[in-house]
This record gives C-alpha cells, sequence and structure tokens, in this order.
C-alpha cells in the first residue's frame, strides 16, 4: 500500500460493525467514545432508509451506544441531498418509512402521485403490490426513478427479508427502466456525508463489513478502507473480489487505537 496521510475523520457501518442482529460489538462503544473524545469528524451510516437520524440515535442508545443525531448518515439522508441539487422544491411519489418521507420534506420536496418529477424507491416492511403497480405507472408515464439502495435483501432475526434493491428489480422489469441508486457503493453516499462534516477523502477512511458496499464505496470515493470481520464478508471471500481493503480486521474492537 502507498502511504497515506494519517486519518482525521472516520466513516464507519452501522450493522455488522457496530451492532449485530440488535446488540452492540465488542469493542463499539470504546471505538465511539474514542471518536468523541477526540474531537475528530465522524459518520455512522447506513444504507436503511426506514429510519430517522434521531430515531437511530434512540435505538442506538438503547443499545448503549451514544452516537449523536448530527453523526448519522443514511442513504435517505444521500437520497434528499442528491434530488435537491438535481431539482429543487421537486415533487415525488414514494414507497418507503419516515426515514425517507421526512428527508424529502425536509428539503422542500411535495410528496404526491400526481405527474411527479420522480418515483423514490426506498425500505419498507410493508411493500404492497398497489404501490408498485402505481410506481410502475408513474414511470411508464415520465416520472425518474430514484432508489435509496441496491442492497436486495437486509437482517432480520427470523432470517433474510426482501429489500430496496429486489423491489428495484421487479419495477424495473415491469418498465424496462433502471433507477439511481444513491446509496452505498454509490460514492455519492460518502461524499455527501464527508462533505457534511468538513470532512477530506484523503485523510478519511471507511469502517465496513461489506466487500461489495462499504469497502468498494470508501475505495471509489478514495479513502483508505478497512474490513471487519464481524458482518457479511469471511475471510476466504475477501480475495474473491478485484480489489482489496487497505486492511483486514477482526472486529472495530482492533480499531480503538487507531482514532
Amino acid at each position: 500500500m502507498a502511504d497515506r496521510k494519517p486519518i482525521d475523520s472516520w466513516l464507519t457501518d452501522m450493522d455488522g460493525v457496530l451492532i449485530h442482529e440488535g446488540v452492540p460489538i465488542p469493542g463499539a462503544d470504546a471505538f465511539l467514545k474514542k471518536l468523541r473524545d477526540s474531537d475528530k469528524p465522524f459518520l455512522v451510516l447506513t444504507n436503511n432508509s426506514i429510519y430517522t437520524p434521531r430515531d437511530l440515535h434512540a435505538r442506538l442508545r438503547r443499545m448503549g451506544l451514544d452516537v449523536p443525531i448530527e453523526n448519522i448518515w443514511t442513504s435517505a439522508l444521500a437520497t434528499a441531498k442528491f434530488l435537491d441539487d438535481q431539482r429543487p422544491g421537486g415533487s415525488a411519489y414514494v414507497i418507503g418509512e419516515a426515514g425517507l418521507t421526512t428527508a424529502l420534506h425536509d428539503i422542500g420536496y411535495i410528496l404526491t402521485d400526481h405527474e411527479p418529477d420522480y418515483v423514490v424507491l426506498g425500505e419498507t416492511r410493508t411493500y404492497s403490490f398497489e404501490a408498485m403497480t402505481k410506481a410502475v405507472r408513474l414511470i411508464n408515464g415520465g416520472a425518474r426513478f430514484i432508489c435509496t439502495n441496491p442492497d436486495e435483501t437486509g437482517p432480520s432475526t427470523e432470517g433474510p427479508l426482501p429489500a430496496t434493491g429486489a423491489v428495484a428489480a421487479l419495477i424495473t422489469k415491469a418498465t424496462g427502466r433502471r433507477p439511481y441508486f444513491a446509496g452505498k457503493p454509490n460514492p455519492l453516499m460518502m461524499r455527501t456525508g464527508l462533505n457534511a462534516i468538513g470532512a477530506h477523502s484523503e485523510t478519511s477512511a471507511m469502517i465496513g463489513d461489506r466487500m461489495d458496499t462499504d469497502v468498494l464505496a470508501g475505495i471509489e470515493a478514495g479513502m483508505q478502507t478497512f474490513l471487519v470481520l464481524t458482518g457479511l464478508t469471511r475471510p476466504e471471500q475477501v480475495e474473491d473480489f478485484p480489489y482489496r481493503p487497505s486492511q483486514v480486521v477482526d472486529s472495530i474492537a482492533d480499531l480503538v487505537e487507531r482514532v
């Protein structure tokens, strides 16, 4: 690896890095405390668009992890930022939960099913055939197709659940229109997050548990990358990818002293 500048800011994924199935991963609390004490800019990222940063702050706090609201960055926020840049004051038909609708309301978007500028698909536990049918018809009628993230499945205590990417594939099959994904691995999510905390990619690092989203997004955004083995990617799978993280570590606990 070429010599890199010291790490002045940190971005970390949430599920698989800090928590797993609602339980903090050992070392997560120490890592977050070190970040807060150091005053280094940091963000906790998630591709899940269901919850608002306030919701996630409360959920993490109940688990014993203290992450300030302003240090949480979701695919819903990245999507809203993208739409605000592209078409300020626009309109959208939204399939999703409060995390997404709140983010769009906050940028002044009108949520409507009457000739919207965009169809925006996010995460929800109640995907309905009626809503997907309406999305298909609106896209066929000229609405642009945006998705918060490409994840095809999401975790639950009972096993994997169909997620945004799977539903997007259904809509794409019905319309012939592929969506623009704002979340990881799109480096847009990383760059807008870095801008939000005033950080620079050349002195920032991304921590994740997935090679195909976290590590890829970090590399494409120009950051150092750390893969932890407490989530989806197994050690033997790392060599299957045509790119590599800057370092592979067992868990977030191994990075506390790097802050």
